[in-house]
C-alpha cells in the first residue's frame, strides 16, 4: 500500500531488485557501494527472505512453524529465528495490550510480524555493504528506508489511498533521518483479513486503513495491525502515546485522522 519515490538526479549507482516470496513481492534498491559487492549481498538477503518463507510459513504442512504448533517440535529445537520472532512478538503484545497477538484460538499464527522483521534484518544487513548509502526494501507495501538515496535526498513513501484506487493519501519523507519505516494495515488489499484477538474472529472497526510511520518496521507493522484492531479512537489514543512513532487513520466515512507529529514527516 506503499509507493517508494527518489529523484534520480546524481543519484549514486542503484543496484534493484524484485523477488516473489512469503506470498508477495520484495523490492529492493541500494544505492552506492560497489555493484558486485551489493549483488552477492543482494543474493544472500534474497535467500534469507526464502528461508523465512520455509520457516514461518503457515500454510506449509512442513514449516517448523506448522510443526511447532502441532507439538512436533519445540522452540528450542527450530531455527534460532523462532524464538527471536516470538519473543519479539511477546512485547509488541505486552506493548498493545493484547490487541497485536499471534495466538488465535489457540493457534500460534506469527505471521503479523514475520514480514516486517524479515523486511527490516534484509535492509539492515544491505546496508553494511561498504560504500552503500542507502536502502529501501518494500515488502508487499511495507517499506523499510536506511540512509538516502543521494547526497541530500531523502527517501519518499507514498501512501495509496484505500478509497480511491490510484491516489495518494500522503507523501511521507525521511528527511532529517537515517531510519524511517512506513507500514500499512487495512482492507484495501486483502479485504478482512486482520483478527480481532480478543475474539478470534475478523476486526470490525470503522477504519480502512492504518499506516504508521517509526523507526523499525518490525514495531511499525505491528503497530498498524493492533491499531486497525482497535478502531480510529483508542488507536489513535494508544498510537500517540508511543515514542517515536506517528500515524494516519482513514476511516470508511472518508475521515482523515493523524497523530500530532505526523506533520513533520509530510513531504
Amino acid at each position: 500500500m506503499a509507493d517508494t519515490v527518489a529523484d534520480s538526479a546524481q543519484a549514486p549507482a542503484a543496484v534493484r531488485h524484485a523477488e516473489e516470496t512469503m506470498g508477495t513481492v520484495f523490492s529492493l534498491d541500494v544505492r552506492g557501494g560497489e555493484p558486485a559487492a551489493v549483488r552477492a549481498a543482494l543474493d544472500e538477503v534474497v535467500a534469507g527472505l526464502h528461508r523465512v518463507d520455509e520457516v514461518f510459513s503457515t500454510y506449509r504442512e512442513d514449516s517448523q512453524v506448522s510443526r511447532l504448533q502441532r507439538g512436533e517440535l519445540t522452540v528450542g529445537e527450530c531455527d534460532p529465528e523462532v524464538a527471536e520472532v516470538l519473543e519479539l512478538a511477546a512485547e509488541a503484545e505486552r506493548l498493545s495490550d493484547g490487541w497485536f497477538s499471534t495466538s488465535y484460538q489457540g493457534r500460534l499464527d506469527p505471521t503479523g510480524i514475520v514480514k516486517g522483521w524479515a523486511v527490516e534484518r534484509a535492509a539492515r544487513r544491505l546496508a553494511e555493504v561498504p560504500g552503500v548509502c542507502g536502502v529501501n526494501l518494500n515488502g508487499g507495501g511495507d517499506v523499510q528506508l536506511l540512509g538516502r538515496p543521494g547526497r541530500q535526498r531523502p527517501w519518499r513513501v507514498g501512501v495509496s489511498d484505500p478509497l480511491r484506487p490510484g491516489g495518494l493519501a500522503a507523501v511521507i519523507s525521511a528527511a532529517g533521518t537515517d531510519e524511517l519505516s512506513v507500514a500499512t494495515s487495512g482492507t484495501a488489499e486483502r479485504g478482512t483479513h486482520i483478527v480481532d484477538p480478543r475474539t478470534g474472529r475478523s476486526a470490525v472497526t470503522d477504519l480502512v486503513a492504518v499506516t504508521v510511520v517509526a523507526p523499525r518496521l518490525t514495531w511499525a507493522d505491528c503497530w498498524a495491525t493492533a491499531a486497525f484492531a482497535m478502531g480510529s479512537r483508542e488507536g489513535l489514543e494508544w498510537l500517540e502515546s508511543l515514542p517515536d512513532v506517528e500515524a494516519l487513520l482513514i476511516t470508511a466515512g472518508d475521515e482523515v485522522r493523524c497523530t500530532g507529529g505526523l506533520a513533520t514527516r509530510l513531504g
